[in-house]
Order: C-alpha cells, then sequence, then structure tokens
C-alpha cells in the first residue's frame, strides 16, 4: 500500500506544477540554461524515511542554500563567541549582494547576505585555500549523507562574473572581518554555492538539522547540537532574502533558498523538507517551492509556532487480541480457533493531539505489521484531538489497507467534537465511512467475528446440550438426564433484560441452549461496561451456588435467547442424595474462577 504522505505529495506536485510563472536566474550564465520545468519535493522524517516526487535525479547547484551549512561549520569550528564578533545575526533589510555593513561596528548584518556569507567562508578552519575548501566540502558531504561533486563551468562562471562579490570581499578586507587573503575566502564562496546536489539531498541536510544536527540515515553527527538552534534562528528571519518576514508568518519554518531554485525548510523535531523548482520571483526564491512549503505548513500543521509533539509519542501501547481477547465465551471449536489466529488482531493506543507527522508515524507502524494483520483497532480513548489533513491521512490508508483486506476500526472514539468532526471530514464519496465501537472489548470481538468468518468452522453452533457446559463437565450421563429433567426452557427476545444488577437472587441457574447475551455492570457515571458475552453452552447466575444472595450484573438478550433454567433447591435437593453432583459442580466452578481471573489478569498486563 502506497503510504498516505506519498499520495498527498504526488497530488501536491501535480497541482503545483501548473504553475509557470517566474524566470531562470540569469546574472549567473550558466543558471540560465537549466529545464525551466524541473520540479522535485522531498519530505524526510526523523528516522530516516523519505517521501519525494518528481525529478529526483536532476542535480542543480545548491548556491545560498549552502550558506546556512557553512555557518553550521564555522560554528563548530570557531564557536559562537568568535563568529559573532565577526558577523551578526540581524536582518538587514538590503538586498542580499549589498555592498554594507553594519555602521555601528562595520560587520556584515547576518551570514545569509553574501556580505556575511563570504566572510563566514573565511572563517572555516584550514590553513591554505585548499584545506579550507576541503573542510567545507566534506562537512556538506556529511548534511547530505554522500560526497558531493563540484559543478566546474557554474563555479567558472560565478568566478569570471562575480565582480560584486569582488567588491564585497575586498571591503570585507579592508575592515579586518576577513584576516586573510579575501580572494581566497571569494574563489572557496564561489566553489561552494557551485556544489551539486538534488532534491533528496537537501532534505536529508534539512533532516540533519531538524534532527540536532545528526544525519537521520549515517548516524553522523554533523555539528554540536548547541549550535542548531543559531543556525535556525538565523535561517528564520535572515533565509528567504527579503521574503523573510513574510515567509515566517505564511510558512513559519526556519528555511533557506537559492538561486539555482532550491529551498530547505526545517521542522525541529519533525521534518526536513527540500523543494526544487528553478523559476524564482522578484526577490530570488523558487515560486513553485514558496507554494509547496505554503501548502504543507497549512495542511500539516507545521508552522513552529503551533504546538508539536514527538511523533513517536502518537503510539502509546500496542497489544493484539491474543494479548486481550474479547469477553465473548465462545464454544470449544470456536475458542481454540481465535486462540490460535487473535495475533492477527492488532490494537494500537493513540495519544495526544494527532497532526499529520504523528499519524504518519502511526500508520507506517500499521504497514510494517500489515503482512500479519487482519484487523486493526485504534484506541482513541487518550486522543485530544486530530487535524483536518492528518485525518485525511489516516482515512487513506484506512482505505489502502481494506483493498488489501485488513479492516481498521476505531474505538472509544466517543462524542469528542476535536475527534469526530476531522473523522468525518475525511470520508470520501467513494468511502463507506469509518466503523466505530464504544469500546475496546466491542471492537475486538466484531475482529474476531470477522476471523471466525474467514474460517471454515460454523460461526453460529446448533443448539447446545446440557453436557456442552463446562459447569457440568465430568457429571455421569444419569445425574446429568436428572438434573435436565428438573429444568425448565424459558425464550427471552432480542434486548429482553434477563436479570437486574441489584436484584434479590432467586435461586436460578441459567444454561444457554442458542442465541447470545452481554453481562453488563453499571458504572459511577450512569453508563454500563459489558464485562462478557455469552453464547449457546455457557452458564450464567451460578454464583448462587456458592450463596450469593444478590445478582452483581445485569444480562440483556443481544438475540433471540432460548435459555434452560435450573433451580439451586432443585440441585441442592439432588446433592443430598448424591453428593458426587454438588462435588462436581463446585470443582469445575473454581476452575471457572480461576480461568476467568487469569482472563482479566491478561487484559490488565495488555492495557498497562
Amino acid at each position: 500500500m502506497e503510504s498516505p504522505i506519498q499520495t498527498y505529495l504526488e497530488e501536491l506536485h501535480q497541482q503545483i506544477a501548473r504553475n509557470t510563472s517566474g524566470e531562470l536566474a540569469s546574472y549567473i550564465p550558466e543558471l540560465a540554461k537549466v529545464d525551466p520545468d524541473g520540479f522535485a519535493i522531498c519530505l524526510v522524517t526523523m528516522d530516516g524515511v523519505a517521501y519525494s516526487v518528481g525529478n529526483m535525479e536532476t542535480q542543480f547547484t545548491i548556491q545560498s542554500i549552502a550558506k546556512a551549512f557553512v555557518f553550521a561549520t564555522a560554528l563548530a569550528d570557531r564557536g559562537k563567541d568568535f563568529v559573532t564578533s565577526k558577523v551578526g545575526v540581524e536582518p538587514s533589510g538590503d538586498a542580499f549582494n549589498s555592498i554594507s555593513l553594519k555602521s555601528s561596528d562595520n560587520t556584515p548584518f547576518n551570514p545569509m547576505i553574501n556580505a556575511g556569507a563570504i566572510a563566514i567562508t573565511s572563517l572555516v578552519d584550514g590553513g591554505t585555500m585548499a584545506e579550507q575548501w576541503a573542510r567545507i566540502k566534506v562537512s556538506l558531504e556529511g548534511f547530505a549523507g554522500h560526497p558531493l561533486a563540484l559543478d566546474e563551468a557554474v563555479y567558472q562562471s560565478e568566478s569570471d562574473t562575480g565582480h560584486r562579490n569582488r567588491a564585497i570581499a575586498w571591503m570585507l578586507k579592508n575592515f579586518d572581518i576577513i584576516a586573510g587573503d579575501p580572494m581566497a575566502a571569494l574563489e572557496n564562496y564561489f566553489r561552494q554555492c557551485s556544489l551539486l546536489v538534488n532534491c533528496q539531498d537537501i532534505a536529508y541536510m534539512a533532516a540533519t538539522l531538524a534532527n540536532g544536527g545528526v544525519h537521520p540515515l549515517t548516524g553522523q553527527s554533523t555539528i554540536p547540537a548547541e549550535h542548531v538552534e543559531r543556525v535556525l534562528s538565523v535561517m528564520a528571519t535572515c533565509g528567504m532574502y527579503d521574503y523573510a518576514g513574510s515567509w515566517l508568518s505564511e510558512v513559519g519554518m526556519p528555511a533557506k533558498s537559492g538561486v539555482g531554485g532550491g529551498i530547505v525548510a526545517v521542522l525541529p523535531g519533525r521534518f526536513g523538507i527540500g523543494v526544487y523548482s528553478p523559476r524564482l520571483d522578484e526577490k530570488g526564491n523558487s515560486v513553485r517551492g514558496i507554494e509547496v512549503c505554503k501548502r504543507l505548513s497549512r495542511d500539516f500543521g507545521l508552522n513552529v509556532f503551533s504546538p508539536g509533539n514527538d511523533p513517536g509519542m502518537a503510539l502509546g501501547r500496542l497489544f493484539t487480541g491474543a494479548d486481550a481477547p474479547s469477553r465473548r465465551q465462545p464454544p470449544a471449536h470456536l475458542r481454540a480457533l481465535l486462540k490460535e489466529q487473535a495475533h492477527r488482531i492488532q490494537c494500537l493506543c493513540l495519544h495526544g493531539f494527532l497532526a499529520v507527522d504523528g499519524v504518519e508515524f502511526v500508520i507506517r507502524k500499521m504497514q510494517s505489521l500489515a503482512a500479519q494483520t487482519c484487523c486493526f483497532v485504534l484506541d482513541m480513548n487518550r486522543v485530544d484531538g486530530i487535524s483536518e489533513s492528518a485525518a485525511k491521512l489516516l482515512s487513506q490508508a484506512r482505505m489502502g489497507l481494506a483493498q488489501d483486506g485488513i479492516a481498521v476500526v476505531f474505538s472509544r472514539v466517543r462524542k469528542r467534537s476535536a475527534v469526530t468532526g476531522p473523522l468525518r471530514k475525511s470520508v470520501s464519496r467513494h468511502d463507506r465511512g469509518f466503523l466505530s465501537f464504544e469500546d475496546n472489548d466491542l471492537a475486538i470481538e466484531w475482529c474476531e467475528n470477522r476471523l471466525l468468518e474467514s474460517s471454515a468452522l460454523p460461526v453460529v453452533p446448533s443448539d447446545a446440550q446440557l453436557s456442552d457446559a463446562a459447569l457440568f463437565k465430568g457429571l455421569p450421563q444419569p445425574l446429568l438426564r436428572e438434573v435436565e429433567a428438573t429444568s425448565r426452557v424459558q425464550t427471552y427476545e432480542a434486548g429482553a433484560q434477563i436479570l437486574s444488577s441489584g436484584q434479590a437472587g432467586d435461586g436460578q441457574i441459567f444454561f444457554i441452549v442458542s442465541g447470545q447475551l452481554s453481562i453488563v455492570v453499571p458504572l459511577t457515571d450512569g453508563a454500563h461496561q459489558r464485562i462478557a458475552t455469552l453464547g449457546p453452552g455457557m452458564v450464567f447466575g451460578e454464583m448462587v451456588l456458592l450463596g450469593q444472595s444478590t445478582r452483581s450484573a445485569s444480562v440483556f438478550a443481544d438475540t433471540p435467547v432460548h435459555c434452560r433454567i435450573m433451580e439451586a433447591n432443585d440441585l441442592e435437593r439432588i446433592s443430598s442424595r448424591e453428593p458426587l453432583l454438588k462435588i462436581t459442580l463446585l470443582e469445575n466452578l473454581g476452575r471457572d474462577m480461576a480461568a476467568k481471573l487469569r482472563a482479566n489478569m491478561q487484559w490488565i498486563t495488555a492495557l498497562g
């Protein structure tokens, strides 16, 4: 099944590809030669999963995107205090290639404009120009996760036409911002802008920053975590040229663009995003790239000013139908099948507010379990709410799993509009809707029924005989016939209440010949909790044999029910003559109570 996030990105790519506005960067001749229609999107999670669409094989020069990562490298090499003494962190309000410095101390405004970036390049470790270039290249390769090539033609084109940048470099030398040869630093600046990347490379670079400086696939630490915050803060305020303020308001993620058509965006702790489309707006940013990031931020709730959680926190406890079977007590032949197959029912307990990345994490967990699963139960009891985009992804996953014969149902959604509203909106016209149960027990029983229906065994057994009951197991036939002779048959319609919690005991013991009924107990809030579902061959009311004088639960007929009713006094009368009857009944009752206790402990363990 294709990931819902992949499906979303494909739809987004198709929609935004229609926008052909913008122009190629022409001030660098080589950049004017690229295919203007190239377009790719890549989103990388914190555990290294990449979702991508479009021209992923297309390589382009990284250009000013490199500024953020060389800034990170300089911080790692020289430390915050030294770097800050040479380059500030304030938005400039001027064009990115402005020949200007702060009037207060004659330093560049920030590392994202050309003056600051050239200065930052000169601060990277290295005794010679070659050593410094080797350090820059290795560092950026660490962020990308593999070696990067240099586009010699673009480098030469930038070097041949970069007269304005030469003026900036000499200005920096004049004010002692660059200590050595300014032309050496400038050539390395041209080289770093000319490194070749593809859209997935820059998405992994962004994800490395989102992951505290650790590449999510290689596990390599690229810079100390203490410097990541400073890099991201400067990207947030200065990374999008003259559009930075509007970007922070409309998108709300640290980002950096390049005139090669790339944009990286970082959602700390959650995603790294890369977009490539070379048509630029008047400010030098990719037209399609900005639109993609706006849509992702809106649909996925990625704005850093919105509350967010570790996506892994969306999934709490996970257990199977074998760990916590339903309270239904099926006949022996069905019980054996469920014991063998119930592990194919997977119950996932979800937590907190479900945003897109949390739901994506849950969906990937479901996909990893799909091969051994027939049903998923999503327990929503501890879910505070779900975004509409996340609900849509969950709905798409549910429908995709259904095509593979795997059911996804919900439990304990209750009447919380923050959960039910988005789930209902996510139902498309091709979807019959989602199935929701009041509690996990009902949901798991439904899944068990689905398992049973797929087997060759009859799910609805024929009328049960008294000898089928565990309570009467081991009784000699003559004694069993005598017990049966004292009983009477009673029929109840579906929905009828057979016993009421708290009513005085009447000494009756019920054996189910056919039909199904539920045992429920009252809760303090006035609701009821089902504790068991019984079918043919089962017995209820047997606690009168231990002297119980008050009914502890209510019993309702789920279907038309035929019962055989026995009086405790009649059983006592027979036992006075045949002590084996009472001995057998009490032994069987003790074993049954022990089995129920073990089952309850299993439930408690499974549910935590």
